[in-house]
């Protein structure tokens, strides 16, 4: 927190929350006081979350997903009126670090670019994990209208999260990327974890079989993004994909320095492709979706005081695929 009387930095900082109430306080706690707004966009949390948010000083947001696009991240980037030019977006389980705060409110003093792309440092079961293929680059710095989500798919229900989740941010101009780090740390148990994935491994089975590669083109010489969906495209229906995936977490990329966190992590990458292969193959043998006009779901938005309105909304650069 800064000391009183010195003004904060002229930036809005982006929340996307679902029962969060573990990691949001070690979310807020150094942005309160050093970012000018701090928007909280929640999802029907009963646990807190909410009440945490309101008590930090965040505005809440209230999204109901209805299907389609956009989702949550780019319906709030589109509906609130954000009251500065930069706009910066975290997960309730990311936290900055005083130096990451310090280089953030120099970069945004910058003429020269309209995007910066943070590195983020996970931390799983206790432990930083430094091995594994675990370095993640995203653009979540950014001007307010010059930073957009790719849409890969245009058929999407609740059973994908109501949350982008390997949609990347396309940057209208130059963009470069920060230093210091972003530290991701989840407190929330592997039974929340599994949860989620099993969401995610939903969305990654509808966009092999029936989205599309995105504005990052697949390419395996490529930045980190292109690399990672490449690989995807072309490995993941190859015989034995999980356990190629298992073997070049854990032993090429040394996922096993790490420990018992890492064999646990390695363990899950294994899980996670074999339930998207599996998914694929189920998509393969049904009838395909048939494309329907895009539709609107009725978003409903609590205002500061208790106030309502409505709204409707139709509906990694090196960033991981």
């Amino acid at each position: 927190m800064m000391p009183a009387g010195q003004a904060k930095t002229p930036i809005s900082v982006l929340i996307p929350t679902r029962n969060e109430v573990r990691n949001l306080g070690r979310c807020l706690e150094p942005l309160v006081g050093w970012a000018d707004e701090i928007v909280v966009v929640d999802s029907g949390s009963t646990d807190g979350t909410v009440e945490l948010a309101e008590s930090s000083g965040a505005q809440v947001l209230q999204f109901r997903y209805a299907g389609g696009w956009p989702k949550k991240r780019q319906w709030a980037l589109d509906t609130h009126p954000w009251r500065n030019e930069w706009i910066l977006l975290l997960d309730a389980d990311e936290n900055l670090t005083e130096p990451g705060k310090a280089e953030i409110a120099a970069a945004i003093r910058d003429p020269n670019f309209d995007g910066y792309w943070l590195h983020f440092q996970l931390v799983f079961l206790g432990r930083m994990i430094r091995f594994g293929d675990t370095a993640l680059w995203k653009l979540f710095l950014f001007r307010r209208g010059k930073g957009r989500f790719e849409k890969r798919l245009e058929q999407q229900d609740a059973s994908m999260a109501d949350v982008e989740i390997h949609e990347h941010v396309i940057a209208d101009g130059p963009t470069r990327r920060l230093s210091q780090p972003v530290r991701h740390e989840n407190w929330n148990s592997l039974d929340r974890y599994i949860t989620k994935h099993n969401e995610y491994s939903n969305w990654e089975a509808h966009v092999f079989v029936h989205g599309t590669t995105g504005s990052h083109q697949p390419s395996l010489f490529g930045n980190q993004a292109q690399r990672r969906r490449w690989l995807k495209r072309n490995l993941i229906m190859l015989p034995g994909s999980p356990l190629w995936r298992f073997l070049y977490v854990y032993f090429f990329r040394l996922g096993f320095l790490d420990g018992y966190p890492g064999f646990v992590y390695a363990m899950f990458k294994f899980v996670q492709t074999f339930h998207v292969k599996a998914k694929i193959g189920e998509l393969k043998r049904s009838h395909p979706i048939e494309p329907t006009v895009e539709t609107c779901g009725r978003l409903h938005v609590e205002q500061p005081g208790g106030s309502e309105a409505c709204a409707s909304a139709c509906s990694e650069s090196p960033s991981g695929a």
